[in-house]
């Protein structure tokens, strides 16, 4: 049943929080303690609240176009609506781009947000995961800079161990990314965004690494630069492992990312066979010690463990593997993963469509899309998990209305003031449409949604009081979502 759905409602109410310890930077043998002060709350009976038990990322580097997804404009000139077309959904009265047919037959799961709005049509990726109150360049490409927010992750990260108490780990970390540590392929700075920033390297995901090459040519990101793309092909034999050192390319100090944890934790255990101290650790840091060097991390990442018609359902595409494996971690008891389509190799611009736009969507971007978005629906619906984990697609921001036809292929440049989302699962409405823009898709006509208000409602289903605050490096608290409101519209 479709429901156009109108303005923001109420933010909901607080959670209780605990103090406790929790495991901090890595010392001596890859842990070390560290006291928090936490703050209290009240609970609520809302019942969204908590209802994902987990949750799934999809951060779609670059911005895809609105029009050629979730909010074609059919009616509008050639120079609006482009090359494609529409096809309706199996949600009566809601169409979308041609080139999703899949996710077409699967609406009814789904809700869409067409009316996401902010006034930053920039590379903010920082500013889509975290609740930063603007994009802020100057820091952009500086992951430990003392002014950048934590990711969402790296926030659900810290409050589950609030929330536990720190006794216990979990069977896997807590907040995994994939497929590489984003920023890592291309010949572009690393961008912030997916780290731990305030809160410490201690809260950064647990990145994998794909060392494997393209099996298939990607149409070109600008004339004469087409190449071998994973994200379009990989071999079959082609693994995600955890992932080794990692060295910024320009000021190391600044930039500070953390090696591997594996290489640390591998380190760590041949001092320890050496030495003979593994009687001294604390039941903490032997926990911490064993789930880090344990093979469940590595079974669950093994996405060559599944049957062949599984992979093939996905697509036999970094992407699409990529998408499989988190649903494999979290079916093996991870709470938060994150899969980044971020630019791979040279002259990579992963969504960012400057040039060769209706080529690179038609051959290669929305079909992966439409194919590994949708088994990944379907398979946690056959497994009985789709009601308990949230599935967010989210980007930086949209694309222009007019299409730039001096670029070969043609091409939409950057746009923030109105752009759409898909979501699923985890409290999610099905078969839902939210918001509205004008004719030409460019401004936000009804129900505008700001991108920290999508952090908001993902904290409530995940059992966070959006209201909640971090303490930042001087201990003083900080708003969990910036200015996000929790947005009902989007509930079930």
């Amino acid at each position: 049943m479709l429901r156009l759905l109108g303005n923001p409602k109420t933010l909901c109410d607080g959670v209780t929080r605990r103090d406790l310890l929790r495991v901090g930077g890595l010392g001596a043998f890859g842990l070390s303690l560290q006291d928090l002060t936490a703050h209290a709350s009240s609970t609520t009976t809302d019942a969204t609240f908590g209802r994902a038990k987990s949750c799934i990322l999809i951060y779609k580097y670059g911005s895809p176009p609105q029009h050629e997804t979730f909010d074609p404009k059919p009616l509008a000139p050639r120079e609006v609506q482009g090359e494609f077309g529409a096809i309706p959904t199996n949600v009566p009265g809601v169409d979308i781009g041609e080139h999703l047919p899949k996710i077409a037959q699967i609406m009814d799961r789904l809700t869409v947000v067409r009316s996401l709005t902010h006034p930053f049509p920039l590379h903010g990726t920082v500013y889509a995961t975290t609740g930063i109150p603007e994009v802020d360049t100057k820091i952009e490409a500086q992951p430990r800079h003392k002014r950048q927010w934590p990711f969402i992750g790296s926030l659900i990260d810290y409050f589950e161990e609030r929330r536990t108490g720190g006794g216990e780990l979990p069977v896997l970390p807590r907040n995994i990314a994939l497929p590489f540590v984003m920023g890592s392929k291309n010949e572009y700075p690393p961008l912030a965004g997916p780290y731990g920033a305030m809160l410490g390297m201690c809260y950064d995901p647990v990145f994998t690494e794909f060392n494997g090459e393209g099996t298939t040519l990607a149409p070109a990101v600008r004339p004469g630069k087409a190449f071998m793309d994973p994200l379009l092909g990989i071999r079959p034999t082609d693994k995600l492992q955890l992932a080794g050192p990692t060295v910024a390319r320009e000021d190391v100090p600044r930039f500070d990312l953390r090696r591997s944890l594996l290489d640390q934790f591998n380190h760590a255990r041949r001092e320890l066979d050496a030495f003979e101290r593994i009687a001294t650790f604390n039941q903490q840091q032997q926990i911490a010690f064993s789930l880090l060097t344990s093979s469940r991390m590595h079974e669950a990442l093994d996405y060559t463990r599944e049957p062949q018609s599984v992979r093939d359902a996905y697509g036999m595409t970094l992407f699409g593997q990529s998408c499989l494996a988190s649903r494999r971690l979290i079916e093996a008891g991870g709470k938060f993963v994150t899969v980044f389509w971020d630019a791979f190799g040279l002259n990579a611009g992963s969504w960012d469509t400057h040039h060769n736009h209706f080529p690179r969507l038609k051959e290669f971007l929305l079909p992966v899309f439409d194919q590994a978005f949708t088994a990944l629906i379907l398979d946690l619906e056959a497994r009985r998990m789709l009601d308990e984990t949230l599935v967010l697609v989210i980007s930086e921001h949209g694309r222009t209305p007019e299409i730039d036809s001096k670029e070969a292929g043609g091409g939409r440049h950057h746009w923030s003031r109105a752009y759409s989302q898909v979501y699923a699962g985890g409290g999610m409405g099905r078969g839902l449409l939210v918001g509205r823009t004008d004719k030409h898709g460019g401004d936000v006509e009804e129900c505008p949604v700001s991108p920290k208000d999508v952090l908001a409602t993902a904290f409530h289903l995940l059992g966070i009081d959006p209201e909640s605050t971090f303490p930042d490096p001087e201990g003083r608290p900080m708003p969990l979502t910036g200015t996000g409101q929790l947005r009902r519209e989007l509930l079930s």
